[in-house]
């Protein structure tokens, strides 16, 4: 994969990309669950990141951020309408599907800027969180629509005229 940003809207685009996770954990306020978790970013990470590697990245009080690296996403041809809409959304976002380990504690496993996999993943029950998309992942997305995606001419349906079928009587 190449790690140069995507700049050139005529050159090739990279066919996958390298991202991590930040997972905050902060103090819940229920008495049933302890600790409240959240995606609150994806970053592009550097191709030699540690697969599934999970590292403490900062700690204030008692909120704490954990980077989850080693995430490939690569976009396929068949999800491009949903890029576009997802692009063409007032705030653009990626989607991070998350599965609970034994200890209740939220482990991404999946990465996808498609709308209709994330709410696919959310009819399974799987936690799916939306977070800001990043600039240079917008700019690599954009650049796969604009190279696949070919719109679908809408065709205004011919209505049939009952009266027509029916001799001319309508019977109410």
């Amino acid at each position: 994969m190449s790690e140069k940003p995507v700049d050139d809207l005529n050159g090739p685009a990279p066919t996958d990309f390298s991202l991590s996770v930040v997972m905050q954990r902060s103090p819940a306020t229920s008495p049933w669950q302890k600790y409240l978790w959240e995606a609150v970013g994806v970053t592009a990470a550097p191709w030699e990141a540690a697969p599934q590697a999970v590292s403490l990245v900062h700690q204030q009080g008692e909120i704490c951020h954990y980077l989850y690296s080693g995430f490939r996403l690569q976009l396929h041809a068949d999800e491009c309408e949903s890029y576009y809409h997802n692009l063409c959304s007032p705030t653009p976002r990626c989607f991070v599907m998350a599965r609970e380990n034994g200890e209740g504690t939220p482990v991404p496993f999946l990465l996808s800027l498609s709308f209709d996999q994330a709410n696919a993943c959310e009819e399974v029950d799987e936690t799916v969180y939306a977070v800001a998309m990043p600039p240079e992942l917008y700019r690599w997305c954009e650049l796969f629509v604009l190279n696949h995606f070919v719109p679908k001419k809408r065709k205004k349906r011919r209505l049939t005229d009952w009266r027509k079928e029916t001799g001319g009587s309508a019977a109410l």
